[in-house]
């Protein structure tokens, strides 16, 4: 099917190709119509999301949606940016404002065809009786709280944990790499801080979700919707799962001889999908890859000379500042005197009411988001400087094609705080660490501090700071969210961060491509798709002989791949899951405020502790592993039996663990949901399918995965869940999910023979100008 569309905006012809798979190709004559076309190519797909996103951002929620959003407004606009927009745009390049401002037209393009009739509105509008509204270049960076930041809500949890326990029990909640020594703990705050102190916080970075109460709210019912479904959407002060893995692999490992560069983030399964693929092409540039829809370029994909991608490096961005407040509530404390809050007036529509004037304040270190008698709290975050919009550096970085080159565009690279790693046709290879990190003296940021002037972030290291590592000997580099900073970092006068993921993922990685295991695109497919867990072996490994034989020989003869057709996979996560998880902080928390903040236990640090690594806190909580480990498994058996019945070899995991994609409508009746789809993974598998126990939904994972052949680039696959599309029934829906939860791709047509054999759709676009010719 081929349409021919006379476009108000566009200075040449251009077409857009749209696949089997619903990827869009898009080819223009100058830079700037390729950019306009991406902006109206998203809105074409992702009208709602994009337009939902940019509201929930800029705090226009209320003026949509009613009273009942009128708090969430005020959270996301603390958290906006309000500094120098020249140094903002400078950060990302030289032509991002007008990258941003051609990609804000295109959207605005969009929406005029969608309001004529020629493209349909799509449905969530009209449900919601509202229209897209149009955008501005700034929109597109000045919103910072969809970006994934670390770790204010673990500071607070970490000191409510230490005033219930003590640092060691803390370990399960999140285990610290490298340890860290009690004397940081006098760094603290002696404050004692209410559990909801970063309510605000919470609400401002939340999704936006769809109550039927909450759409019926009044204006006196607005306070009740200011910490929206946090308990639902977030374990409070738990780290969020939300990581990914990457890895570029020399051609000197490789079939072909060519490098071979793979990357999978992992975060929250939605429909339509966080990430969108897409194919821009002018002349001198000709980008293929993943990014978000309301984004201009790319982050993880190739420009026809090298590959990149990213994954989050759990560099510490954030810090929770607590002051003492003056009599009057007007200042805090702060060195020899006093500052005074910064007052903002801002006015909110508001849906079937007036319009309202909340206050917003703010200290010097950022947004005020607890006020109480003689105590005020804010949150210090990168997201208040220059050059921290989530990912908008890959604007420079998605255009190198050298090593260095690409190194040296990632000095700017704010947030998030990221690996990148990097394969040519030249043969180079490398990882790169990119963030804006925080400079601290005295203290690592691992709890709230005193906001009196003892406690000063002195400047930020950047990626030129920050290791690398460069056709390295091995002939891999790869990163999966692990502490991965050299032996001989000096982690005491250069904290960077201490909260990683330690699951197991790296290990797996890298001992796969290291025995040859990933040579070519297929097997690095499957390398993304691996579902072995070397704790979950471990920790079968422990059961004592007088374990139930018949569940003992079941889990020690298990291969501990978490695969959808396993019944030890299935035994296995009901075992950590319901029962020796729940019963193992039991024994090490007997206050249920304490259990609350740990759960649900890090399955790392749940082994750690019944291996023996934790004498001192296996012996003050009366730890009996044998018994433990016995029981616990007793009552998974009886437990499994009852679900699944008695005949193990009719057990598949793949019937309790279902790939799920919510939609923003969820709460209000799942339409538009993908799901459930039965997969394989497990939270510590290379094969991200992280599940809460209360109904075993994978809801965060890979969503989009992709492996490129670098220099052969037609060779490379990509998936892409639950589809391109964001307009509920359309083809391109759901068409992917079956595909993602077998673990098979597609291909990713870069050429113009791949890309015209497989188009399905062509859309031909004119200037305006050309309209009677």
């Amino acid at each position: 099917m081929d349409d021919t569309i006379t476009l108000p905006g566009l200075r040449a012809p251009a077409s857009i190709s749209i696949d089997t798979w619903g990827m869009a190709h898009i080819r223009a004559e100058n830079t700037r119509d390729a950019f306009f076309l991406q902006g109206l190519n998203a809105a074409r797909d992702r009208l709602w999301q994009i337009d939902l996103w940019r509201k929930r951002g800029l705090g226009l929620l209320a003026a949509d949606f009613g009273p009942g959003y009128l708090m969430q407004d005020r959270a996301a606009r603390l958290f906006l940016y309000r500094g120098d927009m020249a140094a903002e745009w400078a950060a990302y390049g030289s032509d991002a404002e007008e990258i941003c401002t051609a990609f804000a037209e295109g959207i605005n393009a969009a929406i005029a065809l969608v309001e004529a009739g020629d493209w349909p509105l799509p449905p969530e509008f009209a449900e919601m009786g509202t229209r897209p509204a149009r955008w501005q270049a700034e929109d597109v960076v000045r919103i910072r709280t969809h970006c994934l930041a670390r770790n204010a809500t673990s500071e607070l949890a970490r000191l409510q944990v230490q005033a219930l326990a003590d640092p060691e029990t803390d370990l399960l909640r999140v285990p610290l790499s490298p340890p860290v020594p009690d004397s940081e703990w006098a760094t603290m705050t002696d404050k004692s801080l209410p559990p909801d102190v970063l309510a605000v916080y919470e609400l401002a970075t939340a999704p936006v979700t769809f109550q039927r109460e909450r759409l019926e709210a009044s204006l006196e019912d607005a306070p009740l919707w200011s910490s929206v479904d946090v308990r639902k959407t977030v374990q409070r002060g738990v780290p969020s799962m939300e990581g990914s893995n990457n890895w570029a692999i020399s051609g000197e490992l490789t079939d072909t001889g060519r490098p071979v560069m793979a990357s999978d983030p992992h975060r929250l399964h939605a429909a339509p999908s966080l990430r969108y693929m897409v194919h821009l092409s002018a002349p001198g540039m000709d980008l293929i890859g993943a990014g978000e829809p309301s984004s201009p370029g790319i982050m993880a994909g190739h420009n026809g000379t090298a590959a990149f991608s990213l994954t989050i490096f759990c560099a510490d961005q954030e810090d929770v500042m607590v002051y003492d407040v003056t009599d009057d509530g007007r200042a805090y404390r702060y060195g020899e005197g006093t500052e005074a809050f910064t007052r903002v007036e801002e006015t909110f529509a508001v849906k079937g009411a007036a319009a309202q004037t909340l206050t917003l304040e703010f200290s010097r270190h950022g947004p005020v988001v607890y006020k109480e008698g003689d105590t005020a709290v804010a949150v210090r975050t990168v997201f208040a400087d220059p050059g921290s919009a989530p990912y908008m550096a890959s604007l420079k970085s998605m255009r190198a094609t050298t090593m260095q080159g690409f190194r040296s565009a990632l000095t700017t690279w704010g947030a998030p705080s990221v690996n990148m790693v990097y394969a040519d046709t030249a043969g180079d290879i490398c990882w790169q660490a990119a963030a804006y990190v925080p400079r601290r003296t005295g203290w690592r940021g691992l709890a709230p501090v005193p906001g009196d002037g003892t406690r000063e972030w002195t400047g930020y290291m950047t990626a030129a700071d920050l290791p690398a590592i460069e056709n390295p000997g091995r002939g891999f580099v790869h990163s999966a969210n692990e502490m991965n900073l050299p032996p001989a970092w000096d982690h005491d006068s250069n904290p960077v961060g201490y909260e990683w993921f330690e699951d197991g993922r790296a290990d797996r990685i890298a001992e796969v491509i290291a025995q040859g295991g990933a040579s070519d695109v297929a097997s690095n497919c499957a390398l993304q798709c691996d579902t072995f867990s070397a704790l979950a072996v471990e920790l079968c490994a422990l059961l004592p002989p007088d374990a139930p034989a018949q569940a003992r020989e079941l889990l020690q003869g298990w291969n501990g791949h978490a695969a959808p057709d396993s019944a030890g996979a299935l035994l296995y996560e009901i075992w950590l899951s319901e029962h020796l998880r729940p019963a193992l902080l039991t024994s090490v928390a007997g206050d249920t405020a304490l259990r609350g903040l740990l759960g649900p236990g890090n399955i790392p640090e749940v082994v750690r502790l019944l291996r023996g690594d934790r004498p001192g806190l296996a012996h003050r909580c009366g730890l009996d592993r044998d018994t433990l480990l016995r029981d616990t498994l007793e009552h998974a058996w009886e437990d499994t039996t009852d679900r699944f019945g008695e005949d193990p070899a009719r057990w598949r995991w793949g019937d309790l663990h279902k790939g799920y994609f919510d939609h923003a409508f969820t709460p209000l009746g799942g339409a538009h949901d993908v799901g459930p789809i039965a997969t394989g993974g497990s939270s510590a598998t290379v094969m991200m399918g992280h599940y809460e126990a209360a109904d075993y939904r994978v809801r965060n994972g890979a969503s989009v995965r992709m492996v490129i052949d670098v220099g052969a680039w037609d060779e490379s696959r990509w998936i892409n869940a639950p589809g391109q599309s964001g307009l509920p029934g359309d083809a391109h829906y759901d068409d992917l999910a079956p595909l993602w939860a077998k673990g098979d791709y597609v291909p990713m047509c870069y050429s113009t023979a791949a890309v015209d054999a497989a188009t399905e759709r062509r859309i031909d676009l004119r200037p305006e100008r050309h309209s009677k010719s």
